[in-house]
């Protein structure tokens, strides 16, 4: 292969790198601040070189002025379809947070290793599971085959911004939060209802025996009816992640289908 071959084939290369490396920016698991900043370089260099030896990009790239926006519409594409796999994780959080929130411990937040920030302590916990059960399952595996599949629906010369001034797009990551936000309150629904009935219980109390304090029973016992529910449920949180995760890939393939009909 001689230079000059080299030199047309870079410009496509340099999307296909734009591209993977958005997506490894918010992508969960890559995009985790544990992982060293020259790792995620590397492992988005060789995962683009990887995409574009296998998915062969015969048609030249133009180098002119649209170049910049061919740059754009990749960035954009990657940041879409990795922000879409990370609702599915941050939903884990979010059931946390309302675990903590109605079991007292909504202000005790720990930061979290993975994102950097300030997590709730069920949330976290869950999280860090779900990780596990997504890593054991080979799921990043497959989070790294959707965005190679991601040509075979949007390839290079795809009319990214026509896509988002439909609408298409915005509907579905509008209805894809909506739906996360009601599968974390789905999840976090048994214990919150149980410490709805615990502080009916507690009210109860306090008008039948004034004698006892309940701001200094109803806080402990809230903490450890949460703590026993939630072992009891924690055998089934394997089949819960596995059920996130079904979800997560089927909201990728339908947005990989809004983006092959209207391109």
């Amino acid at each position: 292969m001689t230079i000059d071959n080299v030199m047309q084939l870079l410009p496509a290369y340099m999307l296909v790198l734009c591209r993977i490396s958005a997506f490894i920016v918010v992508a969960p698991v890559f995009s985790s601040r544990s992982l060293p900043g020259p790792f995620k370089a590397g492992i988005s260099v060789f995962l683009a070189l990887l995409v574009f030896l296998t998915v062969g990009f015969d048609q030249p790239v133009p180098t002119d002025a649209t170049y910049i926006f061919s740059v754009l519409k990749e960035i954009m594409a990657g940041l879409v379809i990795g922000y879409t796999a990370s609702l599915f994780f941050s939903l884990i959080q979010t059931a946390g947070t309302l675990i903590d929130i109605s079991m007292g411990l909504g202000i005790a937040n720990i930061l979290d290793p993975i994102s950097g920030v300030s997590a709730p302590l069920l949330g976290n916990l869950k999280f860090m599971l779900m990780m596990l059960v997504f890593l054991s399952t080979n799921g990043h595996h497959y989070l790294l085959g959707a965005i190679m599949n991601s040509y075979k629906w949007l390839p290079l010369d795809n009319r990214m911004f026509q896509i988002i001034y439909e609408g298409r797009l915005t509907e579905f990551m509008v209805r894809t939060f909506a739906d996360t936000f009601v599968l974390a309150l789905q999840i976090a629904m048994p214990l919150i209802v149980a410490m709805f009935l615990t502080d009916f219980g507690l009210g109860l109390l306090a008008r039948t025996a004034p004698q006892y304090n309940v701001f200094v029973i109803g806080i402990p016992l809230k903490i450890l009816i949460g703590l026993a529910l939630l072992i009891l449920i924690m055998p089934g949180f394997s089949t819960l992640f596995q059920i996130v995760f079904d979800r997560m890939f089927d909201a990728l393939e339908k947005l990989f289908v809004i983006m092959k009909t209207t391109s």
